[in-house]
C-alpha cells in the first residue's frame, strides 16, 4: 500500500490527536492535584502540555542552547497544547506563535494561555507546518518538538522553516528518529498504525536542511536521557499510580500500550529522540 498523500496524512494525524472534552478534563485534573483550575500557574500545566519525551526537562535542554530574549520572534510548529510556547513566553519573555493541525489542541492551547495570563504573548493557529501562514523572514527562532514523525515531506518542512526565518535565525527541533532497522510495534504515541508514522533517520533531516539552505549548528542523540526519564516515570507510577494530570489524557485508553511500544523500540536501539539545531545564513 502506498504512502498517503499529504492532505490525507494531515487529516489522519489531526484525527489521531483529537480527544473529547480535553479542557474540562485538564481542569478537573488540576483540581485533583490541588491546583486552582481557574488560575493555575504555568508550571502546573507541565505534566500535560509538554507532549514529548522528557517533558519540560527536554524543552529546557534544547532551549538553553539558544539565545532567546524578549524581542526574539518565535514560531512553534506543531504546538499541541501550547506548553513550549508558554514556557518560552514565561521563561524568556518572548512572543510566540504556535500552529497545529488539530483544532481541539489550538482551542485548548488558547484557553490555557488565558488561564495562566500568557494570552498576550502567545497566539495559536490551526495550520500545517508545510504551509505556515507567516510572512517570509519574520521569525528569529522556529521550534519543533516531536512533530516530524507525522510529516512525510521532510524537505518541505525544512524549506518552510527556512522561508519564515530571518537571516541568522535558528531552527531547533527535537524529534524521534530511526536509528536502526527492525519492526516497530504499533500503536505509538504519534501513530495508531504504521501508515501514519513517518519516522526517518537523522540523515534525512540533515539532507533536507542542507537542500533548504540551512546550516547545521549542533546535533545530540538523547537516548540515555529518554531511557532514564521513562524509568523514573514507570517507577513513580508503580509506587503512586498514574498522576491526575499527564500526557495520558492526550492518548485515550491506549496510552500505556503506546508508551510501552515506544520505550521498547528505544531499548532495542531502533528509535531515539534527537536534538538538531540549524541556522539560516546571513
Amino acid at each position: 500500500m502506498g504512502a498517503e498523500s499529504t492532505p490525507d496524512l494531515e487529516s489522519a494525524v489531526a484525527e489521531h490527536y483529537t480527544t473529547e472534552a480535553l479542557l474540562s478534563r485538564i481542569r478537573s485534573a488540576l483540581s485533583d492535584m490541588g491546583a486552582d483550575p481557574d488560575a493555575p500557574r504555568p508550571e502546573d500545566l507541565k505534566p500535560v502540555d509538554e507532549f514529548h519525551t522528557g517533558g519540560i526537562a527536554a524543552t529546557e535542554a534544547l532551549l538553553t542552547q539558544l539565545a532567546i530574549a524578549p524581542e526574539t520572534r518565535v514560531l512553534d510548529l506543531g504546538a499541541g497544547l501550547g506548553g513550549t510556547a508558554r514556557h518560552i513566553a514565561h521563561r524568556y519573555g518572548a512572543s510566540v506563535i504556535g500552529i497545529d493541525l488539530t483544532p481541539v489542541f489550538v482551542e485548548t492551547a488558547t484557553a490555557l494561555s488565558a488561564l495562566v495570563s500568557l494570552g498576550g504573548r502567545t497566539r495559536f493557529l490551526v495550520a500545517s507546518a508545510l504551509e505556515v501562514p507567516i510572512p517570509d523572514a519574520t521569525m528569529d527562532l522556529v521550534t519543533l518538538f516531536h512533530v516530524g514523525m507525522n510529516i512525510e515531506d521532510k524537505a518541505a518542512l525544512m524549506v518552510e522553516a527556512a522561508r519564515v526565518l530571518a537571516p541568522g535565525g535558528r531552527f531547533a527541533l527535537f524529534d524521534v528518529m530511526r536509528m536502526a532497522d527492525g519492526a516497530l510495534m504499533f500503536p505509538v504515541p504519534w501513530a495508531e498504525r504504521a501508515e501514519l508514522s513517518r519516522v526517518e533517520a537523522p540523515g534525512a533531516y540533515r539532507a533536507a536542511a542542507a537542500a533548504a539552505g540551512l546550516a547545521p549548528v549542533v546535533e545530540r542523540n538523547r537516548i540515555e536521557f529518554a531511557l532514564a526519564f521513562f524509568e523514573t516515570v514507570f517507577a513513580r507510577i508503580a509506587e503512586h499510580g498514574p498522576p491526575p494530570l499527564g500526557i495520558h489524557l492526550l492518548m485515550r485508553e491506549t496510552a500505556p500500550l503506546k508508551i510501552g511500544n515506544y520505550v521498547e523500540a528505544l531499548k532495542l536501539g531502533r528509535l531515539a529522540p534527537v536534538e538538531m539545531i540549524f541556522a539560516k545564513p546571513g
